[in-house]
């Protein structure tokens, strides 16, 4: 009876590779399950290889146990589907220049058994200054030698939390894959709102051109990524500022559409995402309306838009998947050169782990996109 008990917890988590998660903890259970697969796997195959002796329920355990292993490797398998057509979806994307990552293939079974790589070192730097407050930026300098492209950096946490030092090991990698890397911190909500947080990317921008000597940064090959709300903040200065060093954006799971995003709210057992708003925007979408539309970077898409690039997986409870459907069809219909990796499981935050299914798939697609925009 324990371990049917056992496999049947376990199968329930294993739904969270099929479905939205119904709560904050189950979302934070979701990454675990989906992008750390072997762990579950494993657990669920040695408690099913613990039927071998004759016990009660035994075979509706064992039925139960070969499920729930097949739902825990489901996104292994995804993975490997997806990874047999990203290269030929990038390519008609982005046209015969694309410049494909360095890995041989955009997922191997082999990384999901590794731990992530060592983060190298960085400078923290301070990039401006307002009255009563300093902004600083984390450089990583690229491994490579020579005046190299710059990846700004741009955290997520609800406009109001979070910091540079988050997930510093996508950071490190496209450092040493020859891009310097300056992760941004902004002004946060409510104290501050939107624009604000644009404005500090455009000031990030200005300070390390100015010293892109002592930077080694190529002055006319900057890209903008950003997480969550760090994604809407840089799709909104890439598409608002038209400044020609931009050479592309890379979204991931971001709010595209705060317009349309307020209209339908994350589940409250979730995030209270309408709250969230109310701390960037002032307030709620009838008392300030026109705030809504400025800070959705689907607005401000036109044909000089530069590339981009989206990342969503299908399970995000935080962030509407429909959000990155909204962006797609905007620059579709205007033209601009664009890639969407769709990640079927994943949710909110997947990229934890580089060597996890989505981890490994989305690297493969910044490396790919950043070799191509920047050439």
């Amino acid at each position: 009876m324990i371990r049917l008990t056992l496999l049947i917890i376990l199968f329930l988590a294993s739904l969270l590779n099929l479905f939205d998660a119904p709560a904050y903890y189950f979302w934070l259970l979701a990454i675990m399950v989906s992008e750390f697969p072997v762990i579950f796997a494993g657990v669920t195959v040695a408690i099913t290889a613990s039927g071998y002796w004759p016990q009660k329920y035994r075979t509706a355990g064992t039925i139960l146990g070969i499920v729930t292993f097949l739902l825990f490797i489901s996104p292994i398998i995804r993975s490997f589907i997806i990874s047999r057509s990203i290269k030929i979806e990038m390519q008609a994307a982005f046209g015969s220049r694309t410049i494909l990552a360095t890995e041989s293939s955009a997922f191997k079974l082999g990384k999901l058994f590794k731990f992530s790589d060592s983060v190298i070192a960085y400078q923290s730097l301070v990039y401006k200054t307002y009255p009563g407050i300093s902004l600083t930026l984390d450089y990583y300098p690229s491994q490579q030698p020579g005046t190299r492209p710059c990846v700004i950096v741009i955290h997520g946490g609800s406009w109001s939390s979070g910091n540079s030092k988050q997930l510093p090991e996508l950071n490190s990698y496209l450092a040493k894959r020859g891009y310097n890397v300056a992760s941004v911190n902004y002004r946060l909500a409510p104290d501050y709102q939107n624009p604000a947080p644009v404005e500090d990317v455009k000031a990030a921008l200005n300070y390390l051109r100015q010293n892109a000597g002592n930077f080694h940064i190529d002055t006319n090959k900057f890209v903008l990524l950003g997480r969550s709300a760090g994604a809407q903040i840089v799709l909104l200065a890439a598409y608002t500022l038209h400044h020609s060093s931009l050479k592309g954006v890379i979204d991931f799971y971001g709010p595209a559409d705060m317009v349309w995003g307020y209209s339908l709210p994350a589940n409250p057992w979730v995030m209270d995402s309408r709250a969230v708003m109310h701390r960037y925007l002032g307030g709620p979408y009838n008392k300030v309306p026109q705030n809504y539309v400025a800070s959705s970077p689907i607005e401000f898409v036109d044909k000089q838009s530069p590339p981009t690039l989206i990342i969503h997986g299908a399970n995000d409870v935080l962030v509407a998947y429909e959000h990155s459907r909204r962006l797609n069809d905007k620059l579709q219909q205007n033209g601009i050169k664009h890639y969407w990796l769709k990640l079927p499981w994943a949710t909110h935050g997947f990229d934890y782990n580089l060597n996890g299914p989505g981890g490994q798939l989305s690297t493969y697609a910044v490396e790919t996109f950043l070799n191509t925009v920047t050439q």
